[in-house]
């Protein structure tokens, strides 16, 4: 009931997407016919998971091509920022700008424009840290953005058959930039600050005008039918044709510049670009109340148990004045196992290493939600949830070794006649060496993996050797150190006495019934928690692999709390009834029934992929794809077993340290 009293609260407290921005980060205000350069950042496709460096293809290069600082998160998500040869004086509005023409394409150029333009690359582009976007207004009439714009599209008719990747192409080599921008009371006369950066492409072959003494006149273009207040308006001549992708063209690059007053201030100019629509909106908050019918299910359960079913065999079996019961008299049976229930599990390392790795991964989640929350993470600083996740992660190995090294001390101990025994110090090393090894290690070895094959492509994706090299000191000289300093506080604590004593031969286990089975409570105790954050776990996917801004972090932090709660009350029901069939082996049934929930979302992320996705380009995609899903899917079990493990065996002590055992 606390639980839910919580989410209720969080629900309250939620509101839709509204944008604010990095603390300390300040607006910056811009005279009259200040200068403004645009940047441009990689090409991104929805049809493919691998970016692509702007001067890649044959766009106009200026003669000092300068990347700006970038951090760890930007790198990793395969931004790559340069300067670029548009630019614009604020509040002067320009027509038919041109930028360049380049030299005639050659085979491999045209080639390689035509393939982005089948794949369905979109140009970026940055204006005062803010993307261009196409403008659209939804079905309830809101208005919201598109964020880039197409390189180019492909001839109607060959667009229709199957396969056209020797389709007709045709690039926009004409941009219209509607810049919009708000002056603030409290500033200067001159002073305004850009709150709007949308963008109209346009495919035209370009003619120069033959009577003009300027060259760059070009008789395609047509001021005097240009609306910029009203767009879009027909930019060119009825009789210009769109400017064709094939070799031996030269394209003439141009652009025009319009700026529109708005009523958007400075720290609500993200709120178009976060904009949810009121369809979407409703989902998440379907989403919400599906994952509290799911708690509310396993609460009442959980309840009927602590309340009804072990209260009174607790009061029964602590009832030394009645008469001895017989093993026909207890119903319930999970007091027999008093001699055993704390028997080591099987592969004891393995389950620590699991159970330590998993509570590193809840914790990062927990404090990448609350810096999300407080908008530390803003959209405006790109790459910054990405950076707060891994720095997390490092930070959060202490708390790795310690959880992995109190379980392993917990499995290694013997209660038989007070004792416990201790660790020799390669077991100890052993253990702590394989948390901070295990996911890490795996991590990078898909990292370096995609990387050769990405490098091999020249993807803007391919991580530089200076980021691994971070990656691998971060990893190294941060979180590994953090792992041991963990690990040695939990073996230098007393080892935990367990509330019974352990037998010397075990019990006999009797015939599992099939509910009970591993295989069975795997698959079934991995649907709740799924079931709880599969609708959100959509619009993450969207957000992911199509480009669509996230950014309600309230109903995610709703749903994080709900889904750790269902984790612990779906692992204490398993346990429970595992106990009650006399079976003491639970250890490894309390973390793989949450944990299977992670291939649940691996199948998920299979049907999404056949579903929703068009990924083009051969098997790197896919492979890519694939291997980051599973990488997380991994990750996901992980953070669910961990809870399910903890609780668990929280309830197993509670509930054998409340009966009295002769």
């Amino acid at each position: 009931m606390r639980a839910l009293l919580l989410a209720a609260l969080l629900c309250a407290a939620t509101t839709p997407a509204r944008a604010f921005y990095l603390p300390g980060v300040a607006p910056q205000d811009f005279a009259r016919d200040d200068l403004v350069n645009f940047k441009v950042n990689s090409l991104t496709s929805d049809r493919t998971p691998v970016p692509m460096r702007f001067y890649d293809l044959p766009y106009c290069r200026p003669s000092e091509i300068r990347a700006s600082a970038e951090n760890l998160g930007e790198v990793l998500r395969g931004d790559r920022i340069f300067n670029s040869l548009y630019q614009m004086q604020m509040r002067l509005d320009e027509r038919c700008k041109v930028v360049c023409e380049s030299e005639p394409l050659s085979e491999h150029e045209a080639d390689r424009l035509r393939a982005a333009i089948v794949d369905g690359y979109r140009v970026n582009m940055i204006l005062d840290n803010l993307p261009a976007a196409q403008s659209f207004v939804d079905d309830a009439g809101v208005k919201r953005y598109d964020r880039g714009f197409p390189v180019g599209f492909v001839d109607e008719m060959d667009a229709k058959r199957a396969d056209y990747k020797d389709a007709r192409a045709y690039v926009n080599n004409h941009a219209t930039f509607t810049i919009l921008y708000h002056k603030d009371e409290s500033r200067p006369d001159s002073a305004r600050r850009i709150v709007g950066f949308e963008v109209e492409p346009h495919s035209v072959k370009h003619r120069r005008d033959p009577n003009a003494t300027d060259p760059s006149v070009l008789s395609t273009c047509d001021p005097e039918r240009v609306l910029f207040a009203k767009p879009p308006a027909r930019r060119f001549d009825s009789d210009a044709g769109a400017q064709v992708v094939a070799a031996g063209e030269k394209i003439l690059w141009t652009y025009d510049v319009a700026f529109k007053p708005s009523d958007v201030r400075w720290a609500s100019r993200w709120d178009t670009y976060l904009a949810v629509s009121k369809s979407d909106e409703e989902i998440h908050w379907f989403s919400v109340i599906n994952s509290a019918v799911v708690m509310l299910f396993l609460s009442a359960m959980v309840a009927m148990i602590v309340l009804r079913t072990l209260r009174s065999d607790i009061t029964r079996y602590n009832a030394l004045e009645s008469v001895d019961l017989d093993a026909d008299d207890d119903e319930s049976g999970w007091k027999l196992l008093h001699g055993d229930v704390f028997r080591p599990p099987r592969s004891p390392a393995r389950l620590a290493v699991c159970v330590g790795t998993g509570a590193q991964l809840i914790i990062v989640a927990f404090v990448t939600m609350v810096f999300a929350l407080l908008g530390f993470l803003s959209p405006a600083n790109r790459g910054g949830l990405m950076t707060a996740s891994l720095m997390t992660f490092a930070l959060a190995g202490v708390a790795a070794g310690y959880v992995a090294g109190r379980m392993f001390r917990a499995f290694q101990a013997r209660s038989l006649s007070h004792h416990i025994t201790l660790l020799s110090p390669s077991e100890w090393r052993r253990n702590t060496a394989h948390v901070a090894v295990a996911f890490p290690g795996l991590a990078f070895a898909v990292l370096i993996s995609l990387n050769l094959v990405v490098w091999g492509k020249e993807g803007a994706a391919a991580v530089p050797f200076g980021t691994l090299f971070q990656l691998c000191a971060m990893w190294f000289c941060l979180s590994t150190p953090l792992v041991f300093l963990g690990s040695h506080r939990a073996f230098a604590a007393p080892a935990p006495e367990q509330p019974t004593r352990t037998n010397k031969i075990p019990r006999q286990v009797p015939r599992t019934p099939w509910y009970l089975k591993d295989d069975a409570t795997a698959l079934l105790g991995g649907i709740l928690p799924f079931g709880a954050v599969f609708i959100e776990l959509f619009f993450i996917l969207s957000s992911v692999w199509l480009r669509q801004a996230y950014y309600i972090f309230g109903v995610l932090s709703v749903v994080y709390v709900i889904l750790v709660v269902t984790c612990a009350e779906i692992a204490i029901v398993i346990t429970y009834f595992t106990l009650c069939g006399e079976d003491y082996r639970w250890w490894w049934k309390a973390f793989n029934s949450p944990a299977f929930a992670g291939a649940y979302v691996f199948a998920y992320s299979a049907y999404y992929y056949l579903t929703r996705l068009d990924i083009s380009g051969g098997v790197i995609p896919t492979a890519m794809y694939f291997s980051y899903m599973g990488l997380a899917s991994i990750g996901f079990g992980l953070a669910c077993g961990a809870v399910g493990f903890v609780a668990s065996y929280a309830f197993v002590r509670a509930i054998y340290g409340s009966v009295k055992i002769d």
